[in-house]
């Protein structure tokens, strides 16, 4: 692809955005429509399209693929464990309300930012491992 100038300059100017674009879908998703399975969506095709315009290697560089495997574990954990931490704080799990003790609205937006954001997590590296995979069979 080194011969599409075109190409390259305007996925140059484009993944930003997408990744600027998948940072608001996963902030909006505690107020409407969106979150983190969106974003982690979104983040991830911006990857995809580096790596189809500049390479495996040079995406490989950028998103190392053991930060990529390493990161849907943690997501997972990120997401499981606020719900642990609500039943030792005497709630169900996944009841944000008593993460914020004396102010329950304040701890549901604290639950939803976190578990937005393992999910994230989990789907942006999902996604990744899925495509490093494919990508480098064949070799």
């Amino acid at each position: 692809m080194k011969h599409h100038l075109i190409l390259r300059v305007v996925s140059k100017l484009l993944i930003p955005f997408l990744l600027i674009f998948a940072f608001y879908v996963q902030m909006h998703g505690d107020f409407g429509p969106g979150g983190g399975f969106q974003a982690g969506a979104i983040a991830a095709a911006a990857i995809v399209l580096h790596a189809l315009i500049f390479g495996g290697k040079a995406t490989q560089k950028a998103v190392p693929p053991i930060v990529v495997e390493t990161g849907v574990p943690v997501g997972v954990l990120i997401f499981a464990g606020v719900g642990v931490v609500n039943l030792f704080m005497g709630g169900n799990f996944l009841e944000y309300g008593v993460l914020h003790e004396g102010h329950p609205v304040e701890g549901q937006h604290l639950g939803i930012i976190l578990v937005e954001a393992g999910v994230f997590i989990t789907v942006f590296c999902t996604l990744l491992t899925i495509f490093y995979t494919f990508s480098g069979r064949g070799r």
